[in-house]
């Protein structure tokens, strides 16, 4: 018997819960109008989309340092379990206020889908497998950016904007079904506990800190300084710390955070802005604003599918050198183009996406092939919180670069917007510094679980 069958499905299931995950993100936006006008709450019109990516960002690392200690399979199923009563109760809400709250309880499952997906495959794939299968789960994110609007659009036109929520149910049980039966679960060791303080601590700082680059609120932004301080000085002291900053100092894992930092911040904080540009200072519609931004995400699917193909091959310090190298020269051409034709600034934002996958697999497959199993989780869940919180820093620091010509609009925004991609090139600077340090792979080679293991989960 074969432990490959086992692992179709089990990848099967992680891929269809992340989809589910990274749909939602996306095709909620479609449905916001119609919720709207039936439910009413137009001043609370961003909080629904809000306070879904402020829990999912935050939670993950502790639901990456919780399956470290309490085993992946059982957290899977927990996170499973609590986005779909979000989505259920999204569903049935009766008012905005009951629908924020779903959303909330939503994406703090949908955090733990996030990140248990990409801690599973790392656990469950020995580094030649595990890159090609990271680069499909990869390009479920731009996947789902691409088709999430039309979805929502269909069902909300055919349908009701309550089955938006109400479809995640039955895709979610099987998610659940085919993990749940596949991944075989280890026993936590006695008297392991998570830090629970120091969780608290984090969810505050980190919650504050998104919340006061997104507001610029200096209050915010002192709340997040005291909270992560008392953090870090309460972590030095748990015998099981909710972050083990040892592990962070590992090479690849320092490099792939710093790295995803930066990257977060030049590629969404790029993005924040593009549609603005064409529409303020372009006049363009709001439909040539979404697809202008539609060749960064094909780039970084596309490229994160390649990238997965080339890596066991060629290894990460290429990939991890060519990465910023095209990110350069995209944002470059974005900066020198902007007032050129918009197929060319398409191309342009095409090199950035395809960069941006390249990079930021390799940095990920390479942290998770040194990472310990007893750290996996976290070390994964840090790489990508650094992308979500770099996001959110970048918005700030490209808003704050353009500063008058943000609301002056038409040919002051359009003489001032090199800023954006320039400060970006900037950052892909750094992004590269990290990939000339990328080191060789360690010695040693993460082993896929035993086919005996994966029939035992199965059994049970």
């Amino acid at each position: 018997m074969n432990d490959v069958p086992h692992r179709v499905r089990v990848t099967a299931g992680l891929i269809l819960g992340l989809f589910l995950a990274a749909l939602e993100a996306t095709v909620v936006a479609t449905a916001m109008p119609r919720v709207i006008r039936e439910l009413g709450g137009v001043a609370l019109y961003s909080f629904p989309f809000a306070l879904y990516l402020l829990m999912a960002t935050v939670s993950g690392p502790i639901w990456g340092r919780s399956s470290d200690l309490y085993g992946r399979r059982r957290l899977y199923l927990a996170a499973v379990l609590l986005f779909l009563l979000g989505s259920a109760l999204s569903g049935a809400s009766r008012s905005m206020l009951m629908l924020i709250a779903a959303r909330a309880l939503q994406g703090l499952g949908g955090g733990g889908l996030q990140t248990l997906t990409f801690t599973l495959v790392g656990e469950l794939y020995p580094l030649r497998e595990r890159a090609r299968v990271q680069g499909w789960i990869s390009g479920v994110w731009g996947f789902s950016a691409l088709v999430g609007p039309l979805v929502g659009g269909l069902i909300v036109d055919h349908l009701s904007w309550r089955w938006v929520f109400y479809i995640n149910v039955p895709f979610g049980l099987a998610a659940m079904l085919l993990v749940g039966r596949g991944v075989p679960e280890s026993m936590p060791e006695p008297g392991v506990r998570v830090d629970l303080g120091g969780a608290a601590l984090f969810a505050v700082g980190a919650g504050a800190l998104i919340y006061g680059l997104e507001l610029e609120s200096p209050v915010a932004g002192l709340l997040a300084v005291l909270a992560l301080g008392a953090f870090v000085l309460l972590e030095r002291h748990q015998a099981f710390p909710l972050i083990p900053f040892p592990a962070l100092r590992r090479p690849f894992a320092l490099r792939g955070f710093l790295g995803n930092l930066l990257g977060g911040m030049a590629f969404f904080g790029m993005t924040a802005y593009v549609p603005l540009f064409a529409q303020i200072a372009r006049g363009q519609s709001a439909t040539v604003g979404g697809l202008l931004l539609s060749p960064m995400t094909v780039g970084w699917t596309v490229s994160s599918v390649l990238t997965a193909r080339w890596l066991p091959h060629w290894g990460p310090r290429p990939l991890a050198r060519w990465g910023p190298m095209a990110m350069i020269v995209g944002f470059g051409a974005w900066a020198l183009a902007r007032q050129g034709p918009l197929p060319l600034l398409g191309l342009a934002g095409l090199i950035i996406g395809a960069g941006m996958g390249m990079v930021m697999l390799a940095l990920l497959v390479c942290a998770q092939e040194e990472a310990p199993r007893e750290v996996l989780g976290v070390v994964t869940a840090m790489l990508l919180f650094a992308r979500n919180i770099g996001g959110s820093m970048g918005a700030a620091v490209m808003g704050a670069a353009l500063g008058p010509a943000l609301s002056a609009g038409g040919e002051t925004l359009r003489a001032t917007f090199w800023k954006v991609p320039a400060l970006a090139l900037a950052l892909s600077l750094g992004i590269l510094l990290m990939g000339l340090g990328v080191p060789d792979l360690p010695a040693r080679k993460a082993e896929p679980l035993e086919e005996s293991e994966f029939v035992e989960a199965e059994a049970s």
